[in-house]
């Protein structure tokens, strides 16, 4: 939990994210979890982690990565682009969360 507010908390804190009311999600493939939460005015709010066979919402911006990936992530030993674009890191969200999370990565 704590890697992901890290990143979370960094993207939040860019200036092209001080306009965004999202929801987000995080699946661990590895733990079977998925931590929900919110982007919102600069800040990432409410984090929860739920058991992914009760995770049925949708969220807006949706990562998809192993815990390990996460923790690399975090501790600067993976790069972001690197990650998704070997497969390690999913992204999903509409046309144009994609284009402002561009930015934000």
């Amino acid at each position: 939990m704590t890697a992901l507010e890290g990143i979370l908390g960094d993207l939040a804190a860019k200036p092209a994210a001080q306009g965004l009311d999202r929801s987000l999600s995080c699946r661990l493939t590895d733990l079977e979890q998925t931590v929900r939460g919110r982007l919102a005015r600069g800040t990432v709010r409410e984090l929860r982690a739920e058991p992914d066979e009760q995770s049925l919402e949708k969220a807006d911006i949706r990562f998809t990565m192993a815990s390990d990936d996460l923790v690399a992530l975090t501790e600067g030993r993976l790069s972001f682009g690197s990650a998704w674009a070997s497969g390690r890191v999913k992204l999903e969200a509409g046309l144009r969360d994609m284009l402002r999370l561009r930015t934000l990565l």
